[in-house]
């Protein structure tokens, strides 16, 4: 059941609202909305604006979060994160180190997965945000830290670096890693990529790097073929102790 302040989202035929329960009468193109009439309700219920436009109502999961919730950085894909969680075997049991955390995305993708998320930052005011987002998202696994993960202590089963990965980056991972555990770094250059392969190859025991692409699919009356959209987003170096 919705309570005041759960995000919520509102889905119509055309047209998607990510909207905080109890907020009053909200404006859109489609009528009010009446935020205060969701408390109460469950996902599946409709919706009606003051116009009677319909709306579904959805709980938010991840890949809502990195569609409507505030960015104070530039995320990574759902695709890419879930190539991580794929390529590491990521699970319930696993504590997760994860750094670079920005809008909190992939520490929302994660928390809905692993048994405990660590994220730093270190820029005080993504941190801030992120936990705020985190938060929305319903998650007590994980807590953001503000600070640099080269001062990160413990022992993680994997480790996911998104940020610009030095050879103390790697090392350092590779120290706080349990035997037989991960590091995976996403990295948009093609340099930070080999330096992150080059460092991990004299430490761990098995190293691949890969390219993420993925193309969507055009549908239309004339036929299909693939959308002409830029299909490369970056890198993904996965190595294991």
């Amino acid at each position: 059941m919705i309570q005041k302040n759960d995000l919520v989202i509102l889905s119509g035929q055309d047209e998607n609202f990510f909207i905080r329960a109890g907020r009053g009468k909200i404006g859109t193109d489609h009528g009010l909305i009446d935020s205060d009439a969701l408390a109460g309700m469950s996902a599946g219920e409709m919706l009606r604006t003051h116009t009677g436009k319909t709306f579904v109502i959805r709980i938010p999961r991840a890949p809502d979060f990195f569609a409507h919730a505030k960015r104070s950085g530039t995320p990574m894909l759902p695709r890419d994160i879930g190539l991580v969680t794929g390529l590491t075997g990521m699970n319930r049991t696993d504590i997760v180190l994860d750094a670079g955390t920005g809008s909190g995305i992939a520490a929302i993708f994660f928390g809905g997965i692993a048994a405990e998320v660590v994220s730093y930052e270190a820029r005080h005011e993504f941190a801030e945000a992120a936990r705020e987002t985190i938060l929305d998202a319903g998650l007590c696994n994980v807590t953001v830290i503000s600070g640099n993960v080269l001062d990160a202590t413990g022992r993680y089963d994997i480790v996911h670096l998104d940020l610009p990965v030095t050879g103390a980056h790697v090392t350092h991972a590779h120290a706080l890693l349990v035997p037989g555990g991960y590091l995976a770094c996403y990295s948009p250059f093609f340099e930070q990529m080999a330096l992150a392969y080059d460092t991990a190859s004299g430490l761990f025991a098995e190293v691949t790097s890969h390219e993420t692409i993925a193309r969507e699919m055009d549908r239309s009356k004339r036929g299909t073929r693939p959308s002409t959209r830029i299909c490369h987003s970056g890198y993904l170096t996965i190595a294991r102790k």
